[in-house]
């Protein structure tokens, strides 16, 4: 003690130009000397430390393990660093704690031993080192992936453990591997190429979409986020990827949504389009079909004024006859246009009733008797006198009608329309056959549209009504209804009908 005092002036010159806390002590632990440095660190005045022991600037759970650590160091009497690989601390004089780091080294003055420690106050140290960690942390358990790589042989360097989750590979396998050999897509002279303006720093940040493959080789779709960083002196790639598997599926079902939208649009546009087409086919229709039939009425209505005389009956009766004539094909138009009203509305309802098949066929055929062209016959179908229906009795005779009318009006004069019926296990089919004008081939598939007309009975009287009617009713009562035609040769319409109607029909 008596021999450090003598040379202090010289320990204090030399020690108060070192950065570091110093601290001398003895072989019994006394402090025998201490620099501004190690005064500061622990907070005490000049020269407060003097004489006392090495315990004040250690925290008191230490105290036992010192003791025995700072024995087996005098004993050695070797240059090293305190508590290797140990977490060391030092106690200020107001009682806080902080971390230190700390150098020995002992020496001999005048036979006497003794201890200089190098202390380095290590709290900043320690305060990167946790936010160091706290950052890693962060950046291994982030979910997204997370790729570091050597820029220029694209080796990984590290990869945070969601990637490693995801894809299933260990680190040591990624060590071995480059971001090519997760991209299907992509080859090493692409990826490098993709990183050029990275490296010469025209971009800061690449942003792409593409596909990323695992282990197992399956294969889900990503968007890299790709950045050059620096570690040293060397370049690093920086990838974040994000799974987008459920953004594309959004996507894909966005754009679904958008195209099934598009395509009601379009349907819808039609639909306007088409009734535009049938409002224009409607008033010309009304135009034409209710025009001639009035004129007839309003001509024969004037003659009838000049037949005054009783012996011109026959003359008058001629004309009442035309009369009612042309009234009842008007009152078939007019039930035309309400059934397509009630069949579009739904407001429809049918009776059924069980019934003769004959029945039906003999009321049909007794008034289409009274259309039929000069030398025109209708051939009455065999074998149908046992045949019981199930089925609306009137709508029957509106679908036998309209075949059996159309037959007599498209076909020439001393031709014959064949009706003829057969019955299948829950069926029948009821098929009228004519030798008439037939159907051109390009006006087949609009056969059954509401107010079209074949473009070779545009002379000839009619609605184009009526084959829609016919349809809609089969098809609303279980049946259905199909055709062949050759132009000039004649036309074959097959009506299949339920021979018991199906209750989810009504």
């Amino acid at each position: 003690m008596k021999v450090f005092e003598e040379n202090n002036n010289i320990f204090k010159l030399l020690s108060e130009a070192v950065g570091e806390g110093i601290i001398v002590v003895n072989e019994k632990q006394t402090i025998v000397a201490s620099n501004g440095a190690a005064n500061s660190m622990f907070g005490y005045d000049i020269n407060a430390l003097m004489g006392e022991t090495l315990n004040v600037l250690i925290p008191s759970k230490y105290h036992g393990s010192h003791q025995t650590h700072f024995k087996d160091f005098v004993v050695s009497n070797e240059r090293r660093p305190m508590g290797k690989d140990l977490d060391l601390y030092g106690q200020r004089k107001d009682g806080s704690q902080f971390p230190i780091e700390v150098g020995l080294n002992t020496f001999q003055i005048y036979d006497n031993s003794y201890v200089m420690a190098l202390i380095r106050d290590n709290t900043e140290r320690e305060k990167s080192k946790e936010e160091l960690n706290h950052w890693f942390n962060i950046f291994d358990e982030s979910l997204n992936e997370i790729y570091v790589f050597n820029a220029d042989t694209l080796l990984f360097l590290n990869v945070n453990h969601g990637a490693r989750d995801n894809i299933g590979y260990t680190m040591k396998e990624l060590r071995r591997m480059t971001p090519i050999d997760l991209l299907p897509d992509m080859n090493n002279a692409g990826y490098k190429e993709l990183m050029e303006p990275l490296l010469n720093e025209d971009e800061r940040k690449l942003v792409f979409e593409t596909l990323h493959m695992r282990k197992d080789n399956s294969v889900y779709p990503v968007e890299v986020h790709l950045q050059i960083s620096h570690i040293g002196e060397q370049n690093v790639g920086v990838a974040i990827i994000l799974d987008i598997t459920e953004r594309s599926l959004y996507t894909e079902n966005l754009e679904r949504i958008v195209a099934e939208r598009t395509e009601q649009l379009e349907k819808a546009l039609m639909k306007e389009k088409e009734l535009g087409e049938l409002k224009t086919k409607f008033l010309s229709l009304v135009s034409h079909e209710f025009k001639t039939p009035l004129s007839s009425i309003l001509t024969s209505t004037t003659l009838l004024g000049k037949y005054t005389e009783s012996e011109q009956q026959d003359k008058r009766d001629k004309h009442i006859k035309t009369i009612k004539g042309k009234v009842k094909y008007l009152n078939n138009i007019i039930n035309d246009f309400l059934s397509v009203e009630r069949l579009e509305t739904g407001k429809v309802n049918y009776s059924i009733t069980t019934f003769p098949l004959s029945k039906v066929i003999n009321e049909v055929v007794y008034d289409s008797n009274m259309l039929l062209k000069d030398g025109q016959e209708i051939v009455y179908p065999k074998n149908i006198d046992d045949i019981l229906l199930e089925f609306d009795e009137k709508i029957l005779v509106l679908i036998l009608s309209n075949l059996i009318h159309n037959a007599i009006k498209y076909s020439p004069e001393h031709t014959k329309i064949d009706i003829r019926v057969t019955r299948k296990k829950d069926n029948l089919t009821i098929a009228i056959i004519d030798k008439g004008m037939g159907i051109p081939e390009t006006d087949k598939k609009f056969i059954f549209d509401r107010y079209f007309r074949a473009g070779n009975a545009l002379l000839t009287q009619g609605t184009g009504i009526g084959l829609s009617i016919v349809r809609r009713h089969l098809t609303n009562l279980g049946g259905s209804i199909t055709f062949k035609s050759k132009e000039n040769k004649g036309t074959t319409f097959t009506a299949q009908i339920p021979i018991k109607t199906p209750k989810s029909s009504l």
